[in-house]
């Protein structure tokens, strides 16, 4: 791709898509048709490039990929060069910038779905549509492992339509390649195949002593006036109480951590964040759940979306931030809709916007989907996605807190951390200590799986006593492809006990392998997973990705698998160095983490021994 300018044109339907979201044309320097007063002077087109991952989504919704003419177009209206669109547009899966049908099946081959016979699934989509490639591909974790495996058909056109199939049998395939009704309205539409409700992921939907889940399976998610009546909005009420510094205060008493993985303490980032002079100050909810495994914050989207509305308002208050950005997963078509009803619905009950509630606080909360980048995840990736560029990660230092989102000081908070806000200021720092709430993701060989909701403490074992495991527990893959394989299962479920275990909490995913899974196909793809989701930018991720899946195929294609291996055996020998090597100088957690898995279950497991 060019750094200058083509001669390919848009065609109507594309310059509509991208006219829709942009508005018209102001000139002929950002795609209008040229008039005397362009020619008289050339001045150049206002910087808009935060639009761009917005405005490719319009035209690959729309169109179902993004052509030549339709990314000049894009440029043209955003001032930004052909060659960096074209890069921020090959960088995301769900984007295509070669000409496929408007129907596209992703089929998930990930963790989960591996365990639970997705290699039928897809070997039955192969028979009718052959390799894939345009028709269907492959597709990393959905964030839909209670009801694996899945499978999400995503459908261009006015509006665009996604389709959920979980879980997706060989039975239902002539379903899920079939071609979807049309639909009217102007916002998205989500048909979700059997209409399961969010509170069948909640097998402990209705007990009292649920906090974080309460709501999910008792209230309507659509309605405010439910989310009111359970205590919805006490939470703020209480902050305009206790005010900036007061709340920060509650977050820091409370020992609240970061529930994404890193475990930083939420409420010095917080005051970190409010102490920086430099304004304005952005608030970005890390909604982009891609850990292989993890559902827990797609749960909490769709079941009770007002929470996270009223708690990233809250953080809002107590940092200074008036504009708030929601980068959620372009995985998540349902919970992507819930949100954006609630937005709305909240903005016009002036809940966001100007004066909440007569107080003086001015917050708004703009929606951005993910495009399919697991990198997007990483708190400083995330900021180069919604200014328009690459989703690869920042050097740190500086710190979000100084220099984050468009140069200014920014919190970055995930869904399950914002949420846990709420009880904070409702029950009190010490009330809330004395019994802290924890999600996890549990799924795989037990009898109901799904999000579980336990305090900080609970032995792994009563985690499963809960779940119901089906036959014999071989291991638990704790933390998702960047965690690690465990058979302890009295391991204490708290950052220091996991660590101490060799392992990590990591997202709260918790698979249970037994006997039926081929744990070498499970190691390939969690180092397949790693090869494709790395963005490339450093060499020890880069190529160490690469170099690991190599030596694991080596490992896995020996005549005979059962032969024992030796500890030096040369592969084996390569694995530990580039594992290492990934471990100490990535720049970025994908990197850092790539090898734990593999690295568990060759110690522990003695796969590959």
């Amino acid at each position: 791709m060019d750094l200058r300018f083509r001669d390919a044109k848009p065609t109507d339907e594309e310059r509509a898509a991208v006219d829709d979201l942009l508005g018209p044309p102001a000139s002929a320097w950002t795609g209008g048709s040229r008039t005397d007063a362009d020619l008289r002077m050339a001045v150049r087109a206002e910087e808009a490039r935060d639009q761009l991952l917005p405005a490719l989504h319009a035209v690959n919704d729309r169109v179902g990929w993004i052509s030549e003419g339709a990314l000049d177009y894009i440029c043209r209206r955003l001032n930004v060069p052909p060659s960096e669109a074209y890069g921020v547009a090959t960088f995301y899966s769900l984007l295509s910038v070669e000409e496929r049908p408007k129907r596209v099946l992703h089929v998930c081959t990930d963790l989960a779905c591996q365990a639970k016979g997705s290699k039928d699934v897809c070997d039955r989509v192969r028979e009718r549509f052959g390799p894939p490639g345009k028709d269907w591909q492959e597709s990393p974790c959905l964030g839909l492992c209670e009801r694996a495996p899945a499978a999400l058909a995503l459908e261009a056109g006015v509006p665009h339509r996604a389709e959920v199939y979980a879980p997706a049998t060989p039975d239902t395939i002539t379903t899920i390649t079939g071609t979807a009704p049309g639909t009217n309205g102007h916002a998205p539409a989500v048909h979700v195949a059997g209409e399961t409700p969010v509170k069948e992921a909640v097998p402990q939907s209705g007990d009292p002593g649920l906090v974080l889940l309460r709501r999910i399976g008792q209230v309507d998610p659509a309605s405010l006036d439910d989310y009111r009546a359970a205590g919805g909005y006490t939470a703020l009420r209480r902050a305009f109480e206790l005010g900036p510094a007061g709340v920060i205060r509650e977050v820091l008493e409370s020992g609240l951590v970061g529930r994404g993985g890193a475990a930083f303490p939420t409420g010095r980032k917080w005051e970190a964040t409010a102490r920086q002079p430099d304004h304005p100050h952005y608030l970005v909810c890390n909604a982009d759940e891609s850990e292989p495994g993890t559902f827990k914050d797609r749960v909490v989207m769709e079941g009770d979306p007002y929470a996270l509305i009223e708690a990233m308002t809250v953080a809002a208050y107590a940092t200074g931030c008036s504009k708030g950005y929601l980068y959620i997963r372009g995985e998540y078509p349902r919970a992507t809709a819930r949100l954006q009803h609630a937005i709305a619905t909240a903005r016009s009950r002036g809940l966001l916007g100007d004066d909440i509630l007569g107080k003086g606080l001015s917050f708004d909360i703009e929606l951005r989907r993910g495009a399919g980048a697991y990198i997007c995840g990483e708190e400083t990736a995330i900021f180069n996605s919604i200014e328009g560029r690459r989703g690869e990660p920042r050097s740190k230092p500086p710190f979000p807190v100084e220099k984050g989102l468009f140069g200014k000081p920014t919190v970055v908070n995930n869904v399950e951390t914002l949420v846990n806000v709420l009880p904070v200021l409702e029950r009190g720092a010490q009330a809330y200590a004395a019994a802290e709430p924890k999600l996890f993701c549990v799924s795989g060989a037990v009898e109901r799986p799904g999000v579980y909701e336990l305090t900080f403490g609970a032995t792994l074992r009563e985690l499963l006593d809960l779940a119901g495991t089906t036959g014999t527990t071989r291991a638990v893959l704790l933390g998702g492809a960047a965690g690690a394989f465990v058979t302890d299962l009295d391991i204490p479920l708290t950052f220091e006990g996991t660590r101490n275990a060799g392992a990590t909490l990591g997202s709260g995913v918790v698979l249970v392998i037994d006997d039926s899974v081929d744990l070498k196909a499970l190691l390939l793809r969690i180092a397949e997973f790693f090869r494709d989701e790395s963005c490339g930018q450093c060499v020890p991720c880069r190529v160490g990705t690469v170099r690991q899946e190599e030596a694991l195929h080596r490992l896995t294609r020996r005549v005979d698998p059962n032969e024992p291996r030796r500890d030096d055996d040369p592969d084996l020998v390569l694995l530990r160095e580039v594992g290492q090597t990934m471990r100490d100088a990535s720049i970025c957690g994908l990197g850092q983490t790539a090898w734990n898995a593999v690295e568990s279950a060759i110690d522990r497991l003695g796969v590959f021994k």
